[in-house]
């Protein structure tokens, strides 16, 4: 199951976390310091959903990433879904 949303085409973006060690300065600490960047993964918080299109009169499944929820909600059902080419 990709991980890509029918709409806004989010999918999964590689970055780093950067692991730090020690206490900060300001709690009392004698200062935090970085040991390494590790490799991580930013996935888009994706959902599954059925939409009604009151133009097909029919349901829709897709996939789609909180964001195009949003913008389904704006824009109207039929018209954010026929812009992305899914119906």
């Amino acid at each position: 199951m990709s991980k890509v949303c029918s709409i806004t085409n989010a999918r999964p973006v590689k970055g780093s976390k950067i692991h730090r060690r020690g206490l900060a300065k300001k709690k009392g600490g004698i200062g935090q310091h970085v040991t390494k960047a590790v490799s991580r993964t930013f996935t888009p918080n994706l959902k599954k959903k059925r939409i009604w299109v009151s133009e097909l009169k029919r349901f829709v499944t897709v996939k789609l990433s909180t964001r195009a929820l949003k913008t389904v909600t704006k824009n109207g059902a039929y018209a954010t879904l026929k812009a992305a080419g899914v119906v």
